[in-house]
């Protein structure tokens, strides 16, 4: 009797440990070995009928979707669609990757809102659903002032911010009165004061085409870069993914210039020399912290002469706190060798020098160094910040300046910088040339599917020297231009024609929210991509997450790999709108074909439920 009392107990343990071995076995493969979820695995959803083409319910959970890249011999049917909660997934800047992956990050530096993209077996293979009620956005300019509540179901900053007027619920918009933390009164009020303040004429404060490109630090929903637009000032409004989320996201759907991004600790992806005017407004940044890392990183991205326009209490409060860094801050700009140009009420403008004189002036070990001589300030991709000035060089020295012409003709007028390249006054010529004739092509290709005021936001995936850009400047459209990290830095060839962009490497997911461009233009980077051993699938599935619904991408590549790419179409929900062959717009490339998709509007069946 007890052996075979204990014959049964090792068969329930047994039996016990097996089921045991199979719960874990299934959690294992849903969440991932630490217990986090696994990319496009669990919680898919079906897409539901498309308001293009008007198509069945797609498998989601189809095997075979996304498995094979572009390189493969089969494409895939379908793409699951991920989860509801994440409409709004950034892959690079995910705090739940940096949770899952126990990053050991400095939360004092910022570190957890740089860049920390997933690896290969944590991406996900999966399509960015909108949010349930997605609108087609509303069409610029009107776009500046409001935006569908659906798209962006946030309103947490109308309540946060009421005060300040950043922006207003009314009924199924948001609405964007222009004012924000240090000008509530509206920010073209508060841009005319600046003009004011260094006595530029009109009170405008784009000073005859000689001011052209602006960063804005802690753009909040970025009204001072939008107010902007209408003076010819292209600015780069910058705000990192942080308490108040989604700034960026409403700036992007108003259709106005701005990127993800932090001062941390790496330098900011954006050549040296590129601004004529940084701008804070109440945009709490320590400038004091690491022997003035962050201040000295504006230094570097501003022009000769350019200028640092500060909004904040330390300018103007009397209490001891803020009369302290005060004195410490002015004491450290004065050692940079920045001076006053203005001062009124709460703003301090300061003024970069034209020249090293004042440099060569400082006494023996006065802090903060100039920077080594090999230091490279141009190098940005991953590169940490240094405490250090960057002087100029002995031409820039020399010119008293930047040498640039003023806008608009610097658009077309070859840069000081261009010999850095090698490039010619009679290359750089053919090259604008080039590619008037190219986007002239685009636009005639487009012309059945696009409606006016379709595009806004334009993306161009390979800017090399801007001419994609600069042939679009008569159109009411602005471009981010993205230079590739590993190729010649040209983007300060982009700037200096009064344009913005970033460095980027597209073997990553680019910083910007999904659903954010209208146009994405991708000259030979497939073809750079496979080269480096990247998934062109991967880069697919990000241009498919940038885009937004109604979208368009023009791909310019050889016949070859656009064969390739045109077999995803179905599974990503694109379709054919245009296809040109070698030399159709007088091509000097003869084996570029051009390839032009749309992507269609699609929402997934949970939301279709919401919405009816």
């Amino acid at each position: 009797m007890r052996a075979r009392s204990d014959g049964s107990q090792k068969t329930r343990l047994v039996t016990s440990l097996c089921v045991v071995a199979v719960v874990l076995g299934f959690l294992y493969f849903f969440l991932g070995p630490d217990g986090s979820q696994r990319s496009g695995v669990n919680a898919l959803r079906k897409i539901g009928s498309t308001y293009l083409g008007g198509e069945e319910d797609v498998n989601a959970n189809d095997s075979s979707a996304g498995q094979e890249d572009v390189d493969g011999s089969d494409a895939p049917k379908s793409y699951p669609v991920c989860d509801d909660r994440y409409s709004e997934l950034i892959p690079c800047l995910n705090r739940d990757l940096i949770y899952q992956l126990r990053l050991k990050l400095d939360l004092s530096l910022m570190e957890h809102y740089e860049r920390h993209c997933p690896p290969p077996e944590r991406r996900f293979n999966c399509l960015i659903p909108p949010p349930p009620g997605y609108k087609v956005p509303i069409k610029w300019p009107k776009s500046r002032d409001e935006v569908w509540k659906a798209n962006i179901p946030h309103t947490h900053l109308a309540s946060e911010k009421s005060d300040q007027n950043w922006m207003v619920v009314k009924g199924e918009k948001i609405v964007f009165p222009g004012g924000g933390t240090h000008f509530h009164y509206g920010a073209g009020k508060y841009i005319a004061s600046l003009a004011n303040m260094l006595n530029f004429s009109k009170s405008n404060l784009n000073n005859e085409g000689r001011l052209r490109t602006v960063l804005d630090v802690g753009c909040g929903v970025a009204s001072f870069g939008g107010y902007l637009l209408s003076s010819d000032i292209l600015a780069m409004s910058l705000a990192p993914n942080d308490v108040h989320q989604n700034q960026i996201q409403f700036a992007l759907e108003r259709g106005i210039p701005a990127y993800l991004g932090i001062l941390g600790t790496k330098r900011l992806p954006y050549p040296s020399r590129s601004f004529e005017l940084a701008h804070c407004s109440r945009c709490r940044i320590d400038w004091l912290q690491r022997d003035g890392i962050l201040l000295l990183e504006l230094d570097r991205l501003l022009r000769p002469g350019g200028y640092f326009a500060y909004s904040s209490p330390e300018a103007y409060a009397q209490d001891e706190e803020n009369l302290k860094i005060w004195k410490e801050m002015s004491a450290l700009v004065e050692r940079m060798c920045w001076r006053i140009a203005s001062k009124m009420n709460q703003t301090v403008i300061w003024q970069k020098p034209l020249t090293n004189d004042c440099y060569r002036e400082r006494e023996p070990g006065t802090q903060p160094p100039l920077c080594r001589s090999d230091d490279d300030p141009d190098a940005v991709w991953g590169v940490p910040m240094e405490a250090c000035i960057t002087p100029y060089s002995e031409h820039d020295d020399n010119a008293k300046g930047s040498g640039l012409a003023p806008w608009p003709e610097r658009a077309i007028t070859p840069p000081p910088r261009l010999a850095d390249f090698g490039y010619t006054k009679d290359m750089f010529e053919k090259d604008t040339e080039m590619w008037q004739k190219r986007v002239e092509n685009y636009w005639n290709l487009l012309q059945a599917k696009s409606k006016p005021n379709m595009l806004r936001n334009v993306m161009d995936m390979k800017a090399n020297i801007g001419s994609f850009s600069v042939a679009l400047r008569d159109k009411d459209v602005w471009v981010m231009n993205v230079v590739p990290e590993d190729g010649p830095n040209t983007l300060k060839l982009v700037y200096d024609r009064g344009l913005i962009g970033s460095i980027h490497s597209w073997c990553e997911a680019y910083s910007t929210y999904p659903r954010t461009y209208d146009l994405l233009h991708a000259w030979t980077v497939f073809s750079d991509v496979t080269k480096k051993g990247c998934s062109a699938e991967d880069l697919l599935l990000e241009m498919d997450r940038m885009l937004r619904p109604t979208g368009f991408a023009i791909i310019r590549d050889k016949q070859s790999v656009v064969d390739q790419l045109k077999r995803y179409l179905p599974a990503l929900h694109w379709e054919t709108v245009a296809m040109s062959g070698p030399n159709s717009d007088s091509d000097q490339d003869g084996d570029e074909v051009v390839f032009i998709i749309q992507k269609k509007m699609w929402l997934t069946s949970e939301s279709l439920r919401n919405v009816e």
